[in-house]
This record gives C-alpha cells, structure tokens and sequence, in this order.
C-alpha cells in the first residue's frame, strides 16, 4: 500500500493576516484509509484541504511554507486540471457542485472537460451511477432531488473521474441522521470496493467515527492529536479541543472505569445497551 499524501512543515498566511492560518503542519495518509479532520471553527481544517486539492496556492495567493505532495507529484507545481484526476472535492453544500440539465449530464461534466473519449465515458458514468444507486435519477433535473440525492449525485460526479484522494468537506451537514448514515455506509464501501482514500471534515463525529480509520485534530493552526479513533476519543486531551465527543464514548469511556463496559474497542449504542443489561442480570 502507497503513500497518497504527503504534507512536510506545511505553512499558510493569507494576504493582510497577522498570523499564519496553518503552522508547520505535517501529516502523511496512506491509500484506502479514512482519515477524519477535526477541531473547532477557524482552526485551519478549510485551509488545509484547499493546500491538499490545489486551491492553494493556484487560486489563493499568500505566504506559502513547506511542501504538500498528493500521489507523489508536488502541488505547487502541478496544474488544478493535473490534480482534479487524482484529488476529488465534496462541497459541505451539493448545490454548489451541481448544474447541468440533469444528473446523467452532470455526472458527466467533468468528464467531458478532461477529453475522455465518450465510449469510456458513458462507461464511468454509469458506473458511478451504479455504485452510488442512482440509475433511477439519471434523466432527473438536480432541483428536483432531495438533499441526499444531490449529495449522492455530486459525489457521483467525483467518483467518476476516478480521483485516488477524495475529500469530503463535512459532507452531512445537510443531511438528516438516515441520509447522513447512509452517506457513512457509502464512504466505507467505496474504500472497500475501490481502494479510495478519503479525507473527511466532519463534526458530527458519532456518525463517521465508526468506519475512520484515524482522527487528526487541528488547534489554532496546528496538529493537536493524530491516531485511531479509540486512542483519541478515550483520551484525556480530545475534549480540550473544542471537538464534539459521541455521547456514547463519553458513557462507554465512564462506565470502564468501574468494569462494565471496555475501551478497547468503540461500541455502538445498542452494544453498549445490551452490556449494560448483560450487568442488571
């Protein structure tokens, strides 16, 4: 298994600002792993995937430091069109990555900007309309869909263009807790059928942390903490840093301190429910 990205010392000001939005920030992702960025607003997460997918410093000027390299080539020096066929971006809004007349269209957009032959065309297309179960949609206009239908479709539309790094910018906080769930489900299996490698902005910790397969927490620009979900989440640092804790790791984490549940692994709910009723018998 490769290496997909690659940050070394990592820095970032913006014109006008006082201090530097990212500070030698390091961070390596291997391929086919989920790996979970949080921390509080304005702690560098958006400044960070923008360096990651070519944003900066192709479209955002300012003080750049270190390096940012993805699939082995340097992003500074690669053009956007380069980088779009290996990293694919989810808007936190879908609205804002779909336009065209309709899905089947849409799912083809940038395809269509790349010069792919259309044979290989409607063959990725349909594809990504399979994996994503969106058949049914494809002559459909995207205003009509719901939230989680334009998710799907725009994800679709990345999917398509085959990208190994896929960046998800808090992709459910649109979505109700089915939709967003199922959302979940489909991230874990794109990375199991496709090997995908995945980068995920997301608040809502309880529904993602389940299939990642590491957190990385940012603070004032900085890397904070870095690894498995259960070592940051049962640690003693996490909740320091403004990060939202799943209400059931808080109660598995109290409830292992008087041997009735354990920390070596994360429960679900109705795991947790079903030890707890084990322990009244």
């Amino acid at each position: 298994m490769g290496r997909i990205l690659e940050i070394a010392d990592f820095g970032f000001r913006y014109p006008d600002a006082r201090k530097k939005a990212v500070d030698a920030f390091n961070l390596e992702v291997d391929e086919g792993e989920i790996v979970v960025l949080a921390g509080p607003s304005g702690c560098g997460k958006s400044t960070l995937l923008r360096a990651i997918n070519g944003l900066i410093p192709h479209m955002y000027k300012g003080e750049y430091s270190g390096h940012v390299r993805v699939g082995g080539a340097s992003v500074e020096s690669t053009s956007m069109k380069d980088l779009a066929q290996t990293v694919g971006f989810l808007f936190q809004n879908p609205e804002n990555q779909i336009f065209m007349f309709t899905v089947e269209r849409d799912i083809a957009f940038g395809l269509e900007n790349l010069g792919v032959p259309r044979p290989e065309m409607r063959s990725r297309v349909d594809e990504a309309m399979t994996l994503l179960g969106i058949i049914d949609l494809a002559q459909r206009a995207p205003h009509e869909l719901s939230d989680g239908q334009k998710q799907r479709v725009a994800l679709a539309g990345v999917i398509a263009m085959r990208p190994r790094l896929v960046i998800l910018d808090e992709p459910t906080s649109l979505l109700d807790p089915k939709t967003a769930m199922e959302l979940v489900d489909l991230v874990a299996r794109l990375k199991s059928d496709l090997g995908t490698t995945f980068v995920v902005v997301e608040h809502r910790l309880d529904l993602i942390v389940r299939v990642a397969d590491r957190i990385v927490v940012m603070n004032a620009g900085a890397k904070v903490l870095d690894g498995t979900p259960r070592r940051v989440l049962f640690g003693d640092e996490a909740e320091g840093y403004g990060i939202a804790i799943p209400a059931v790791t808080k109660v598995q984490k109290m409830l292992s301190k008087d041997g009735i549940a354990s920390v070596d692994r994360l429960c679900s709910p109705a795991e947790l429910a079903a030890t707890l009723e084990k322990q009244r018998q």
